[in-house]
């Protein structure tokens, strides 16, 4: 199954009162992805990639970037990540940020030894967007293959069975896993994917591709 385009958002409202000084996820943050999966006694570990974190304090961007990584049954192409505050009322001091990851090449084939898919995406983007109003998160999938029954609409947090060939389920991904804190502060984290080993497929652990979170600003 391949599929060229999906993309969808998310927001969270802060509080009429503002949002606290401290709130339950940073100012701005965004990461390409991350990886620790590992097969009897061998471990695969990807650190967070191209992360950045948003400065508060100041206008202007920040960026991050990692070159193409590949382990064994895991291939990841160039990433990067810019995170910004932008001043939008110098005068009552108000500022707006957006975080920014980019992914492009993702390949999974740990699984095609369990007769599973070749779980490919070309391109991924996810954002976090945040005001003194409160936050939305958005995102984009591209270029997708060996994705069989995964729905054209994909609703938040939806769960989705990777299967082999007989029908055993070999990892669970779960999409746009969107965390709110309680109480509301007006902030929201997402990962985009989170991809979940079965131990059909040999495996334990999980792959991670995209994540972003923001809280409003001051």
């Amino acid at each position: 199954m391949r599929k060229s385009l999906i993309a969808g958002a998310v927001a969270a409202v802060a509080f009429a009162t503002a949002a606290p000084a401290l709130a339950a996820n940073p100012a701005g943050t965004a990461s390409a992805g991350s990886a620790d999966f590992a097969k009897a006694d061998q471990t695969f570990q990807v650190e967070p990639l191209a992360v950045c974190n948003v400065n508060p304090d100041a206008a202007g961007t920040v960026t991050g970037s990692s070159p193409a990584v590949t382990t064994t049954g895991l291939k990841i192409g160039e990433t990067s990540s810019t995170c910004t505050t932008q001043v939008v009322n110098p005068d009552e001091f108000l500022t707006k940020t957006k975080s920014v990851a980019r992914g492009t090449g993702f390949e999974l084939s740990a699984l095609t030894a369990a007769r599973g898919p070749r779980l490919k995406i070309s391109e991924w983007t996810i954002t976090c967007d945040a005001d003194d109003k409160g936050t939305q998160a958005g995102w984009e999938l591209k270029g997708m293959s060996g994705w069989s029954g995964l729905p054209q609409q994909i609703p938040a947090g939806y769960v989705h069975d990777v299967k082999a060939s007989n029908g055993t389920v070999l990892a669970k991904v779960k999409f746009t896993d969107t965390v709110f804190p309680e109480p509301n502060d007006g902030s929201l984290s997402m990962t985009l994917l989170r991809i979940t080993f079965e131990p059909a497929s040999g495996y334990t652990g999980t792959i991670t591709v995209g994540s972003a979170a923001c809280s409003p600003t001051p």
